[in-house]
């Protein structure tokens, strides 16, 4: 009798729309599935399942989630839908009324039995096996690591605690299992990540728990001196500048963790940051900026703003405008308010007219460029560390980030080398010949050194 021929194992697509936090809930999805045997395609022919992770935050968002969808079905049929966006089920069915099933963000399980309902499939826990480190949709070199769900923060023009619920802090030991993990597949640069880093553990009232020969307590700053020892880049996203957000500081400055905080301020105006309900006390923000400054000279702040809230006058413009001087916030980004659904600020009067929140969004970029536009030049001349992240082909030329930059949304390193000379991954000590903005021009350095 002729063997068998072996049952081919039913593929799944994924589409991860948002932000780094619904990335990590789609890897884990992907995870899961794999492990129970499911394959993956990269595209919508190959797959005979496809999965959509919807972002919900902004009606920008919403409708290019929409889109995504609508795609994914036109292009292949079968759809599950997840994410943000998934606590709208009315709306997604409205405008797609064939889509498999709808759930809500970081609900894992029910994706799962979604996939197995409408494709189901019998695996075999001997051979359906994962990677250490579980499946990225990062390069190997870089992960984000997620250490909570949900916020307790009810900033007005958010929605975000009523799709994700309030702050749930991971065990601080279940954290570092998963960064020791990363690190031995071959990461070499952690992104931290939650709605609200610098509150971790606020729920669980610091827990402790056991950590190899010792414990350790579910807080920002222990979490970050003991990622610190795991010999790779850290970086902070999502930093709300709480007080003890300042003892980290020495951290950086002795090399722990990269000196480097994503901080959304949003505004500067006090009288508009009250009106946006913004956690933290904001007064003296400029002062403790400067503070760390001096603690971390090498320190580079990110920060994300709010062009044309409601009530929002010329004069809490140039506020900003001054502040982000005089902080010399060294990375940010620019969004105009929109009034999502929802969110309370849609109730407050003095709506600011669409041609002033563009008019003022066009003055901050111009400002915000002046200013990448000086730092870049104060780079020139000078050696920095640089990660590779990839070889551009059609420039030939090899890309990577300083520890002034996360990966896609700060600056670049173009490194003049040949493809051979350095791997992705690889450490590289380069010299800065040119700069323009964020995007740097450099050569590796006479006493280079590349660690992999």
């Amino acid at each position: 009798m002729a063997a068998k021929a072996p049952q081919k194992s039913p593929t799944i697509g994924i589409v991860s729309l948002g932000c780094p936090k619904a990335l990590v809930d789609s890897e884990r999805i992907v995870t899961k599935l794999r492990s129970q045997g499911y394959a993956l395609s990269g595209d919508y022919a190959g797959a005979d399942l496809v999965i959509v992770n919807t972002c919900g935050f902004l009606d920008t968002a919403k409708a290019e989630s929409l889109d995504a969808i609508g795609e994914a079905i036109a292009e292949n049929g079968k759809v599950v839908v997840t994410g943000c966006l998934g606590k709208e089920a009315e709306l997604i069915r409205a405008s797609h009324p064939d889509v498999l099933a709808i759930t809500g963000p970081h609900q894992y399980e029910s994706v799962i039995a979604a996939v197995q309902e409408h494709l189901p499939h019998t695996h075999d826990p001997k051979i359906d096996l994962v990677p250490e480190g579980g499946l990225r949709f990062t390069p190997r070199h870089y992960a984000y690591l997620k250490i909570s769900e949900g916020c307790n923060n009810r900033c007005s023009f958010c929605i975000i605690p009523s799709i994700r619920g309030d702050l749930v802090s991971r065990p601080a030991n279940a954290v570092l299992k998963e960064a020791e993990g990363l690190v031995k597949a071959g990461v070499k640069e952690i992104l931290v990540i939650s709605q609200d880093t610098s509150a971790y553990g606020v729920d669980v009232k610091y827990a402790e728990s056991k950590w190899k020969d010792r414990t350790v307590r579910a807080k920002f700053y222990d979490l970050a001196k003991e990622l610190g020892d795991l010999g790779v880049w850290v970086r902070m996203h999502y930093v709300y500048p709480y007080p003890h957000v300042d003892d980290v500081i020495p951290l950086m400055a002795d090399g722990k963790i990269l000196p480097y905080l994503d901080i959304p301020m949003q505004h500067a105006s006090p009288r508009l940051l009250k009106a946006m309900k913004r956690p933290a006390s904001q007064e003296k923000t400029l002062e403790r900026i400067k503070k760390w400054r001096s603690i971390c000279p090498d320190i580079t702040i990110r920060s994300s703003f709010i062009v044309g809230f409601p009530s929002e006058t010329e004069e809490d413009f140039e506020t900003l405008l001054d502040f982000i001087e005089e902080a010399e916030i060294d990375r940010a980004g620019v969004f105009k308010y929109e009034n999502v659904e929802g969110a309370p600020s849609r109730e407050l009067g003095d709506h600011v007219e669409e041609d002033v929140k563009q008019e003022r969004w066009e003055r901050f970029m111009e400002v915000q460029q002046d200013l990448a536009d000086a730092r870049g030049q104060a780079m020139v001349g000078k050696s920095v560390d640089v990660l590779v992240d990839e070889w551009e082909s059609e420039d030939r030329v090899w890309k990577g980030r300083t520890k002034a930059d996360a990966p896609e949304i700060d600056g670049v390193v173009r490194i003049k080398a040949a493809k051979k000379a350095m791997s992705e991954g690889d450490f590289v000590r380069v010299e800065i010949m040119a700069a323009e903005g964020h995007t740097l021009e450099g050569s590796v350095a006479n006493h280079a050194y590349t660690r992999t």
